[in-house]
């Protein structure tokens, strides 16, 4: 009975340390893609540098020449307009540009490395499924995605070259000049950009804690109010310090979002009745 026992206990223990395994394995493809891409990002710095991380710095960025469309027609609209700017940014560091260029391709690498991160998540908790938990995820990774793709864009083009030419241009003190430090525009640029991906993930993130019952559409219904009173306190946390532009700017697609997961939370619990029925 004894070895019964222990033979039980073994088999057990194996189970566990095979999982374990696997998630390492898991892991380390994730770590390995964005490597990658990093060193891919890093080669390129060009790109990287000239089209995407200063691109809301050019007038002829899409967003911008859409502002300046807008200053046209609406006069009091007129200085969202960032045509002959001219951007200045100093470095004070001795290797400030090398780390810079590290961290920033690493960043990259992960942003581009997202969607395969996330599959390599789901393929690892997809066996502890039911059939029906499966059939109701399917495309769970195309749509975790999107969304963060979509949530990256509208912080890129939309709050980024918003929020770049107020704070830019804004000018409390006529004798100072802004010079701004590349490091602190590009790490304004991220905190633009990476927590607006992430808070759009909030209906997928309503779903799984619908199906496990921890959330009610009748709930979330219920706390509305406190909810926009906690969004705003986290994107107070998560936007660049004292950027109040940026914080409405996020506002007003995170209320959309949560109004969005109401409908996704009701669609779980009646999908839960029927089959309970």
């Amino acid at each position: 009975m004894k070895e019964s026992i222990y033979e039980d206990s073994s088999e057990k223990e194996m189970s566990f340390i095979d999982h374990l395994e696997e998630l390492r394995w898991h892991i380390l493809r994730s770590v390995l893609s964005v490597l990658i891409l990093s060193i891919v990002a890093f080669l390129n710095k060009r790109l990287i540098f000239d089209f995407f991380i200063f691109g809301p710095t050019r007038a002829d960025f899409p967003t911008n020449r859409a502002f300046c469309w807008i200053g046209e027609q609406t006069a009091m609209l007129k200085g969202l307009c960032v045509e002959g700017i001219q951007y200045r940014f100093i470095n004070t560091d001795l290797a400030g540009q090398f780390f810079l260029h590290i961290k920033t391709s690493f960043i990259v690498g992960f942003i581009i490395a997202f969607p395969y991160i996330f599959w390599e998540i789901w393929r690892f908790v997809k066996p502890a499924l039911y059939n029906n938990e499966k059939q109701s995820t399917r495309g769970i990774v195309f749509l975790t995605s999107m969304l963060f793709v979509m949530g990256c864009a509208f912080g890129y083009f939309i709050i980024a070259p918003f929020s770049i030419n107020f704070f830019y241009t804004y000018s409390a003190v006529e004798i100072a000049e802004n010079l701004i430090s590349i490091d602190n525009y590009i790490s304004n640029l991220i905190s633009m950009v990476i927590p607006t991906g992430i808070m759009f993930e909030l209906p997928m993130l309503v779903y799984f804690l619908s199906k496990m019952g921890m959330l009610t559409p009748q709930w979330m219904i219920e706390s509305r109010r406190f909810a926009y009173v906690i969004i705003l306190i986290v994107l107070a946390i998560i936007t660049p310090q004292g950027d109040m532009i940026s914080l409405m700017l996020i506002s007003a697609p995170v209320v959309l979002l949560y109004e969005i997961s109401i409908k996704v939370s009701a669609r779980v619990a009646k999908k839960y009745a029927e089959d309970f029925d």
